[in-house]
């Protein structure tokens, strides 16, 4: 799990993630045997995203803000939320999201807590990332396709992405738990040192702002 205490939970400024760029990185091995053929590994389960929110500068005040916000987070010593302007919902980025978006696990009539996750692809290729910081009030949960409401069916740690039912709505055996929900990024500056200049900005020349995702 991030360690909470260099965890920060405040969103990096969203004006400015909506301009970046970036998305997932896979860590894959490739060897060339000699009979020409490959031998592929996975050197890591699960995906890791990074971006650079340099190209999401639009002005001084923008240039100000990320350097405020910097200073504040000391760098790369704590993480923080990013919008990730690609992937930032249980759905498609044009749609809202349902409670039936996602399943999340099976029923077992005793089982109270479930985390949040997302599927990309489908059926034995599908890929499960673990969704751990999700947007506070956007949580929507259905059991066999029947919505729950938040505060008297379940609860959701906006900090871990965990479902937990409350009293009276734990899901019975074999019964399907479905999520929809917005979700931000866990993530740290990849670098301590922020270049900005004056005549570069005014000339056009974008500065290079890395960030690297945190695994939960």
């Amino acid at each position: 799990m991030t360690d909470l205490q260099s965890f920060h939970e405040v969103r990096f400024p969203v004006a400015v993630s909506f301009g970046a760029t970036g998305g997932p990185v896979r860590r894959n091995e490739i060897v060339l045997l000699t009979s020409g053929h490959e031998r592929r590994n996975a050197r890591f389960a699960d995906s890791r995203r990074t971006y650079d929110a340099g190209t999401g500068l639009r002005s001084l005040e923008d240039a100000y803000e990320v350097l405020d916000f910097f200073e504040a987070r000391r760098g790369s010593l704590h993480g923080f939320r990013f919008r990730d302007p690609f992937d930032m919902k249980s759905c498609r980025p044009d749609l809202a999201p349902q409670p039936d978006d996602q399943g999340i696990g099976t029923g077992d009539g005793a089982m109270e807590e479930f985390q949040l996750t997302k599927a990309y692809g489908s059926g034995a290729d599908a890929y499960a990332r673990q969704i751990a910081k999700p947007v506070e009030g956007t949580v929507r949960v259905a059991v066999d396709g029947t919505e729950l409401e938040e505060g008297t069916g379940f609860s959701v740690d906006p900090t871990s992405g965990m479902v937990t039912f409350l009293a009276g709505h734990i899901p019975a055996a074999d019964a399907v738990v479905t999520a929809g929900f917005e979700f931000d990024v866990p993530v740290r500056f990849d670098t301590d040192q922020l270049s900005l200049s004056l005549a570069g900005f005014r000339a056009g020349q974008i500065p290079t702002i890395p960030l690297t995702e945190i695994r939960p």
